[in-house]
């Protein structure tokens, strides 16, 4: 059998090697969305990457005879460690042929190299943050994915259990039909909610966002996610580059932000309209041709579904009826821009605050993915 041979990604031919890999892998799965080469290889240069203050990060190709049949990434996050004193090396953005000789070796790579390192557990898929892609797709693998989340073939997960890892977390995703008006105990309670509580739902602009509003999110954000699975807070460089480079793409009128009467910011939900098929088209590449298709979706939303990205709430508002607010706001938007059905990011399948509020809108639980554990060994 022709022996495997897994390099640290150096220099532009085995990073090349790194992005393309998944052409190959995904030729003939219409659900995988690709993602911008451009934003791929920033992901590993330290002066456009903030990450690098508080984080290792190594990317892995795997070749047989010279062609790439894997790659894999090794993350070592030192304040998520710190946090929940752990010495775990994160694996990330892996992809193989189906060879379980080629998913040991990657695996085996992030495992010394992170051992080498001083950790003791290997874990993932993972990003460097809590707003990276996570989770092997272990269910449902005939739905399209997202820019958002991981794709992967159904022999993955088998590869993973056939090396040793156990499961870690889960993750679900919420899958609603939007209904055409906002359910009654939504409505009542955002009612009650604007009275009594004295919250209301403002709109930001671009100008808002990249001045005291797009850090009075990110810090929410910081503040409600504290305490989920693997989190670790972003730095104000890392907001900043959230805010630049994401969140003044996105329409503004899905993005509802609650305010108190003191003007704080006490909860925000991130959506969007879709843009897989435009991904999909652009194939990676924003240029020559790759922008248009992108622009289109942002901007005229040609595809009929939502993705919620993120919700947040601050903890001392937490089960005070504030999600009720970003329905009866979103459901008439989503209806006039012609959304049918709307899909979350991955939720905690043990979050039952954050599932339970879905009820009333007859959820669907789609997209099973799973975070997997090992020990390290010599």
């Amino acid at each position: 059998m022709n022996k495997v041979d897994v390099v640290k990604v150096r220099g532009k031919h085995e990073m090349d090697d790194f992005i393309r890999l998944p052409y190959s892998i995904y030729n003939n799965y219409p659900q995988y969305v690709p993602e911008l080469e451009t934003d791929v290889r920033e992901l590993f240069e330290s002066r456009k990457n903030p990450a690098y203050e508080f984080s290792q990060i190594q990317p892995f190709v795997a070749y047989r005879n010279e062609i790439p049949v894997g790659r894999i990434v090794g993350i070592i996050n030192r304040k998520a460690n710190e946090k929940w004193q752990t010495r775990n090396v994160r694996f990330s953005m892996i992809e193989f042929i189906d060879d379980l000789n080629v998913s040991k070796a990657l695996i085996e790579a992030v495992s010394q190299w992170g051992l080498s390192q001083g950790m003791d557990m290997i874990q993932g898929p993972l990003g460097i943050t809590d707003f990276d892609k996570e989770g092997m797709l272990v269910e449902d693998f005939d739905l399209m994915g997202s820019m958002n989340t991981i794709y992967n073939p159904d022999y993955y997960p088998r590869h993973m259990e056939t090396l040793g890892f156990e499961k870690e977390v889960d993750w679900v995703q919420i899958r609603i039909n939007i209904p055409e008006e906002v359910p009654a105990r939504y409505a009542r309670t955002a009612q009650y909610v604007r009275e009594q509580i004295g919250l209301r739902v403002i709109k930001v602009t671009n100008n808002d966002i990249c001045g005291e509003y797009g850090r009075k999110i990110f810090n929410l954000l910081n503040e409600a996610y504290k305490p989920i699975f693997g989190f670790s807070e972003l730095s104000e460089v890392q907001m900043d580059s959230f805010i630049n480079k994401y969140l003044r793409l996105i329409d503004k009128q899905l993005i509802p932000v609650v305010v108190n009467a003191a003007q704080e910011v006490v909860g925000v939900a991130i959506t969007m309209g879709s843009l897989s098929q435009a991904m999909q088209k652009a194939k990676g590449r924003l240029w020559p041709f790759g922008w248009w298709p992108l622009l289109k979706a942002l901007k005229w939303h040609p595809e009929d579904n939502a993705e919620m990205l993120l919700v947040a709430i601050r903890p001392d508002y937490q089960g005070m009826g504030v999600n009720a607010l970003f329905f009866d706001d979103l459901i008439p938007i989503f209806n006039k821009i012609g959304f049918k059905w709307a899909e979350t990011g991955p939720q905690l399948e043990d979050n039952m605050r954050e599932l339970t509020q879905w009820k009333p809108l007859k959820p669907e639980y789609v997209k099973r993915r799973r975070c997997y554990k090992k020990e390290i060994s010599e």
